[in-house]
């Protein structure tokens, strides 16, 4: 099979969808890999480690023409006219906050996996897993740069100093990207207390910080008390597929301190609170209701060579089930891949996101 790996085109995204070791290991099944010139430029590949690996280079077109289609985003702009009838198209998508390109895939018949909701039995997500863990360390960095004065924020450090208290860090959400933050932000000397649906989650963060962290059930009781009381708000709450819910009214967001910050994580799944909308690297923050709002739907895209090596680690070996067995087979011999078919053939294959679109 023809494998085609395009450039990312959304602004600031650096990272590339394959190394080149993962371009090599598709080699050695006896696919053909495609890699658009400079795809790798911005995670700190050069071209020449694509051929060293035995992969052709050519332009956007080239890649585009390739049966199986590896991306880090969501296509875009002039990406769309290369879309068509039963291209399998594997990348993150998040449809549910993005009903005009659902409604591109659908009438391109396209084929379109989703690495978010590739989703094992035990409900893990393999494949959002290594971004999340990226994204959730990078919200405290974000955050403590909301924080501080030069930003719009209130002027403080999240360890604090002697004599002087640290951030109050509240973390909705106890998954991958939550434990994470909530890991660098005990790390650095903040009063970290995270929220989540789950005890057994909330248990596990527990344990594994030594008790260096104040656990809540969430509710919304619960989420007013401690987000009123809070310097910075980590938004990470997941609804595989679907949109994720609005955890945080407008009127909530208000009555927070002026100055204090909100990194929202889920805004590629529309946002967990009434005032986010998305930003970029480049103009990364915006203030609302005195509060300083870092909503970057491409979070990892700020670390992209750390970021590309995590990303095909967990997705080749589904990338090498679709180019082995082809798209049928693929998804038929692995339940999780198959739920991670979120458009084929004309329809919308995933309850999550059929839901989000619901009338």
């Amino acid at each position: 099979m023809r494998v085609g790996v395009p450039k990312e085109i959304k602004a600031d995204e650096n990272r590339v969808a394959l190394t080149p070791s993962g371009a090599a290991a598709l080699i050695a099944h006896d696919h053909e890999v495609i890699v658009e010139r400079g795809a790798g430029r911005g995670s700190s590949i050069d071209d020449d480690a694509y051929v060293a690996a035995g992969a052709h280079l050519g332009a956007a077109d080239v890649a585009w023409a390739a049966e199986l289609v590896l991306m880090v985003k969501e296509p875009s702009g002039e990406e769309l006219r290369h879309v068509r009838p039963e291209l399998v198209l594997f990348t993150y998508l998040h449809l549910a906050a993005n009903e005009p390109l659902t409604r591109v895939l659908i009438e391109r018949r396209v084929r379109a996996v989703a690495y978010e909701t590739i989703q094992l039995d035990d409900g893990t997500l393999p494949l959002l897993a290594p971004m999340s863990e990226v994204a959730g360390k990078l919200a405290v960095q974000a955050g403590a740069w909301c924080l501080q004065a030069t930003n719009g924020g209130r002027g403080i450090l999240l360890s604090g100093v002697a004599g002087v208290r640290p951030a109050k860090v509240v973390i909705l959400g106890a998954g991958i990207a939550g434990t994470s933050a909530c890991q660098v932000a005990v790390g650095v000397g903040a009063y970290v207390s995270i929220l989540d649906v789950q005890p057994a989650k909330l248990r596990y963060v527990h344990d594994i910080l030594g008790g260096h962290v104040t656990t809540v059930m969430s509710n919304r009781a619960n989420i007013e008390e401690e987000v009123r009381s809070a310097d910075l708000v980590i938004g990470t709450v997941l609804i595989p597929g679907a949109k994720a819910p609005k955890l945080l009214s407008r009127a909530l967001v208000a009555a927070m301190r002026p100055g204090s910050a909100l990194v929202d994580v889920s805004i590629d799944q529309g946002g967990c609170s009434e005032t986010s909308r998305p930003t970029s690297h480049r103009d990364p923050i915006y203030v609302e209701e005195g509060v300083v709002h870092y909503c970057v739907t491409n979070m990892p895209g700020a670390v992209p060579h750390t970021a590309t090596y995590a990303l095909t680690n967990a997705t080749l070996s589904y990338a090498l089930a679709l180019a082995d067995r082809g798209f049928e087979d693929a998804i038929d011999a692995d339940p999780a891949l198959r739920r991670g078919v979120n458009v084929a053939d004309g329809r919308i294959v995933h309850p999550g996101v059929a839901a989000a679109f619901a009338s």
